[in-house]
C-alpha cells in the first residue's frame, strides 16, 4: 500500500512538473507567434510592447526611428532554427525576414536573432533583442 501511495505521489509531482514546463513553453509559443505576427503585419509599435521593459526603458525609440519602420513592408518571416532552455528561462530563435522598401520596391532578406527571457514574476516571455535592424543588411 505504501508503494502505491509513493508511486501515486511521484506521478502527481511528475505531472505537475510537466504542466509547469508546459505552461512556460506554451507562453513562449504564444509570445513568439504574437511577435512574428506583429512584425509580418508591420505593427512595429505593437511588437515593441513584447520587448523587455528594461530594454525599452534603456533604449527608447524616437519618432524618426519608428517612421523608418513605416518605410518597409515585411514580405516573409521564417524561422531557420531555435534553441530553448525552459528551466533556465531563455530561448533563441534565428529568423530570416523578407523586407520590401516601399519607395524603391526593392526586396531583400535580413537575418535576425530573437533572444527571449522568461519573467517568472510577470509569468511572460520578454524579447531582449529589441526590434530587428532592417537596414544593417545580411
Amino acid at each position: 500500500m505504501r508503494l502505491i501511495k509513493l508511486l501515486l505521489l511521484a506521478s502527481v509531482i511528475a505531472v505537475t512538473a510537466c504542466a509547469t514546463g508546459g505552461s512556460a513553453s506554451d507562453a513562449l509559443e504564444k509570445a513568439q507567434y504574437a511577435w512574428s505576427g506583429a512584425i509580418r503585419w508591420g505593427d512595429f509599435a505593437g511588437a515593441r510592447n513584447l520587448v523587455d521593459p528594461e530594454v525599452r526603458q534603456a533604449r527608447p525609440l524616437s519618432e524618426l526611428e519608428l517612421a523608418r519602420y513605416e518605410q518597409v513592408q515585411v514580405s516573409s518571416y521564417r524561422s531557420s532554427g531555435a534553441s530553448t532552455d525552459i528551466d533556465a528561462g531563455i530561448a533563441v530563435r534565428e529568423v530570416r525576414i523578407g523586407v520590401i522598401n516601399r519607395h524603391t520596391m526593392a526586396e531583400r532578406e535580413v537575418s535576425y536573432r530573437e533572444q527571449w527571457r522568461w519573467d517568472d514574476q510577470a509569468r511572460t516571455w520578454w524579447l531582449t533583442s529589441d526590434l530587428p535592424d532592417l537596414w544593417g543588411g545580411n
